[in-house]
This record gives structure tokens, sequence and C-alpha cells, in this order.
């Protein structure tokens, strides 16, 4: 059993930068992969990147590709979302998941956190 805890959303302007963390519990935390998903009103849950049990391999939607960054530092049980670049698109309630390994899917994952508000303002 994995508990997650995101923290770092807020309101930004456009241009700036945001870093999101995701905070676990149990011992364990090293055995998941684990992703960000955001999910904006009105839409579905989307992908935007995960990472290997290691930290060794990360993935990421093209939307974000290139402006965000995901770590982890499994001696501290937290995984990152350094945000660059925000624009009013990434706008959206960000959620961390903890699952099997790299995945884009949500049903890959079966632990979530609550979720933390991004706003971008134009």
């Amino acid at each position: 059993q994995v508990q997650l805890v995101e923290s770092g959303g807020g309101l930004v302007q456009a241009g700036d930068s945001l870093r999101l963390s995701c905070a676990a519990s149990g011992r364990t935390f090293s055995s998941y992969g684990m992703g960000w998903f955001r999910q904006a009103p009105g839409k579905e849950r989307e992908f935007v990147a995960a990472i290997s049990r290691s930290g060794g391999n990360t993935y990421y939607a093209d939307s974000v590709k290139g402006r965000f960054t995901m770590s982890r530092d499994n001696a501290k049980n937290t995984v990152y979302l350094q945000m660059n670049s925000l624009k009013s698109e990434d706008t959206a309630v960000y959620y961390c998941a903890g699952g099997v390994g790299l995945s884009t899917l949500p049903r890959a994952y079966s632990y979530w956190g609550q979720g933390t508000q991004v706003t971008v303002s134009s």
C-alpha cells in the first residue's frame, strides 16, 4: 500500500516555472514506476510524464516534452515534476500515481494522490 501526497501547485503567469512534489509513504516506493497525469475542467485525465523505478528512464507527453522534467529521489520517497515555460493550456489538476512501470495509461497505476491545482494565467 502506498499513499501519495502532491504539493507545489499554485497560480503563476505564462512563462513561469513551478516544481511539483509527490511524497509517498511506505518502504516499497522504489518498487513502483511513477507517473504524473493532469485533468483540466471538462476534459479527460491525460498523461504527462512517467519515470521508471530506478529513475533511469523517463517518458513525456509531446505537449510537455522539452519543458517538463520528471525525477525521483528514492531515499526521500519523493517524485518531482519541474515545469518550465508554463502555458495557459497547462492549467489543470495534477496527479501523481504509482504503478508497475512506465506507462501512459491511467489504468496501469494502482495508487493516486489527491491532486494539486496548477493555474497559468496568460
